[in-house]
């Protein structure tokens, strides 16, 4: 592996690209040959300097995903969960979505997937459609709402 140096100024540049949480980076150093104490240093430097904050990464991550992949809540907290990042950081994360947004958004891909479900039966076509929404992280509840009021 490179220096401490230019391991670190590395990690800057890559953080600085993108919001990234500490597991992403962890790998990326692992992935390079950091060993444990020099990766983990370096991960306390970048949170000391601004470059690495979960709960900024969780609420980036949670208004985009929501916004330009069309994802529910619950497939954005499993996604962060996996990635490593803590309840509390989770949870402020989804305090950013915008639930009127997020509804609005909701209505519109329901009737977009409405109108391209092929099925004659109405009851087998709310059906693929309530389905397909809450494999999007949506609750069937939400997405139920949201079909009863258009359709």
């Amino acid at each position: 592996m490179c220096s401490a140096n230019t391991v670190l100024h590395k990690a800057r540049a890559w953080c600085a690209r993108q919001e990234r949480c500490q597991q992403e980076v962890r790998e990326k150093l692992y992935a390079s040959g950091g060993h444990k104490e020099e990766v983990e240093q370096t991960i306390a430097q970048l949170i000391g300097e601004g470059f690495l904050n979960e709960a900024r990464f969780a609420e980036h991550f949670a208004v985009s995903k929501s916004r330009q992949k069309g994802w529910g809540r619950r497939k954005i907290e499993l996604a962060l969960k996996v990635k490593g990042v803590s309840a509390s950081c989770i949870a402020s994360g989804l305090k950013a979505i915008d639930a009127e947004e997020e509804t609005a958004q909701l209505r519109n891909a329901v009737a977009r997937r409405w109108e391209r479900t092929q099925e004659t039966d109405g009851y087998i076509r709310r059906e693929k459609v309530i389905r397909y929404f809450v494999g999007k992280g949506f609750g069937r509840e939400q997405v139920e709402r949201v079909m009863d009021s258009t359709h």
